[in-house]
């Protein structure tokens, strides 16, 4: 997460940081559903109007490293070396943003997401979100002449691999193995070369 610049700032996000945190061990502790804004409030001692003004739902506060996940995303397409393959440049952060999310401490976030209807739905109108927005930062690069569509499965596939590779019982396999096939269908996409 980038690291807040000014003394103001540096409150806000230490504030944001302190109710994600106080909601997450309240939800492990009591339950998902039998925790409301209120009792995060008052447990992290803020107004509802702050939890709110830092989060915009009850889930957000489950996901509160949304922002952060899309941005290394289209980060490790936009910070690549020139003339760097997209691919493998998105396997790496992929890669790393599995293994963050199945060291042993994410078990019970993870449980607890599964057991929510309205948690699971959350997360998959977020993963539509960063597709849209890595296929946009893909299409926008003039190294990766794509069309439209290509960009777009192609950016579904990579939030599709974390989501199955985060599942599966030896995650650097399947990250692996995910990303031979986003490779091959990589490079399906490419433009015919000239004679």
């Amino acid at each position: 997460m980038t690291v807040p610049s000014g003394r103001r700032e540096r409150k806000k996000a230490a504030t944001r940081q302190k109710i994600a945190d106080t909601a997450l061990r309240l939800f492990l502790e009591r339950g998902y559903d039998a925790v409301g804004i209120r009792d995060v409030a008052a447990e992290a001692d803020v107004a509802v109007t702050t939890v709110f003004s830092h989060f915009a739902s009850k889930e957000a506060l489950v996901f509160e490293q949304d922002a952060d996940f899309e941005q290394r995303l289209t980060q490790a397409v936009t910070d690549r070396a020139p003339h760097e393959p997209l691919i493998p440049a998105l396997r790496r952060e992929i890669l790393a943003l599995v293994r963050h999310c199945t060291a042993d401490n994410a078990g019970p976030l993870w449980r607890m997401i599964e057991a929510s209807p309205a948690l699971r739905k959350y997360e998959e109108s977020m993963r539509l979100r960063h597709a849209e927005t890595l296929a946009t930062t893909i299409a926008a690069d003039p190294e990766l002449p794509r069309t439209t569509t290509a960009s777009r499965t192609i950016a579904r596939f990579v939030i599709d691999a974390y989501s199955l590779a985060r599942e599966a019982a030896d995650p650097d396999a399947a990250v692996d193995e995910i990303f031979r096939m986003i490779e091959a269908a990589w490079e399906a996409t490419s433009p015919p070369r000239r004679a």
